[in-house]
């Protein structure tokens, strides 16, 4: 990742303090010291249908909550202390009696979210199946510099445009999933070590038509193992990705691969037709990166033009509104 974010400072987009310098509306504070003691409370003080960026910081601590972001509480932003100290932990699962949907520690159904410094857990734990960190289910929110920790299902990118920056996402089974319009730029991401039986597919979209023009793209990131697995590679194998639907959108590009990833690339989902994927590559770097025994039915994309189309620019028209978040990003390939 210093490489990456070197190669950024070289391009001259360098973060903005646009969130962290602006006035707060609420603190939250663990010791007392803020307006509220926890983040449930200061989300249910904030105005609802708000026409602003409404800014709650959340000082350093480990909030034990499960929060709900309605529909109605729109443009909230959530400034954390760093992703090393401002930590929101919850551990619903499947195993634990709650539908996928309703595990999430944080569920986002407001639109204009931002969140910046702020790690994401499920502490279920590898053997409680599905155990969702984060699920993000609103247009036009954005995540800076957080970190998104869970085994199978971590985060849940279910509906809208969305867009994560320098971010680190740590799962084990389709641990990026879901439907939405979704551009992950900059960002580590860490297969950890799966159950005895278990392999590891690190996405799982979800579009089941080919209408929609969602999709999940990763751009300029990283896929590497988390320490937990770099010491067992021989044991498990690490997928790119399958097919959660039959018209399922994934694009990796201007990424380096590790060795973790299995030479086929890609997995087929047991038990359901194949249909018509779009399971596509790019300039990407790295002994994982390799194609040559990549499975049929993905793609290697060998046009600029092709490839231009999965940018920050024509796939969420970030052009548009991530400028008023203050968080940095590049609108085209590099």
């Amino acid at each position: 990742m210093e490489l990456l974010l070197s190669l950024t400072i070289l391009l001259g987009f360098l973060p903005s303090a646009q969130t962290q310098s602006a006035q707060v509306d609420l603190t939250v504070a663990k010791d007392g010291t803020g307006n509220f003691t926890t983040i449930g409370e200061a989300i249910s003080a904030a105005p609802s249908f708000s026409r602003r960026g409404y800014r709650i910081r959340i000082r350093a601590g480990k909030y034990t909550e499960n929060i709900e972001i309605e529909a109605m509480k729109t443009n909230l932003i959530f400034i954390g202390d760093g992703m090393d100290h401002t930590i929101i932990s919850g551990n619903r699962s499947h195993k634990g009696g709650y539908e996928t949907y309703n595990t999430s520690t944080v569920g986002i159904r407001g639109p204009g979210f931002i969140a910046q410094g702020i790690t994401f857990e499920n502490s279920a734990g590898p053997q409680m199946d599905q155990a969702v960190a984060l699920r993000s289910d609103a247009e036009k929110i954005a995540f800076f510099r957080c970190r998104f920790i869970g085994y199978q299902d971590t985060l849940y990118t279910k509906y809208g445009v969305q867009f994560f920056r320098d971010c680190e996402i740590f799962g084990t089974v389709d641990f990026i999933f879901g439907d939405a319009t979704v551009i992950f730029q900059n960002c580590a991401i860490f297969a950890r070590k799966p159950l005895p039986w278990q392999s590891n597919t690190i996405t799982a979209e979800g579009r089941d038509s080919a209408d929609r023009t969602t999709g999940i793209v990763i751009h300029n990131c990283s896929i590497t193992a988390a320490p937990d697995l770099r010491q067992h590679l021989n044991e498990f194998k690490t997928y790119l990705g399958r097919p959660w639907k039959l018209f399922s959108r994934t694009v990796i590009m201007q990424t380096f691969i590790d060795e973790l990833i299995d030479p086929q690339g890609w997995l087929t989902w047991e038990g359901q037709p194949l249909g018509n994927p779009y399971y596509a590559e790019y300039a990407n770097t790295g002994v994982g990166a390799k194609t040559n025994s990549r499975v049929k039915w993905s793609r290697v994309i060998n046009s600029n033009r092709e490839a231009a189309s999965f940018t920050v620019r024509n796939f969420i028209h970030g052009e548009t509104w991530i400028p008023s978040t203050g968080i940095p990003f590049f609108l085209d390939l590099l």
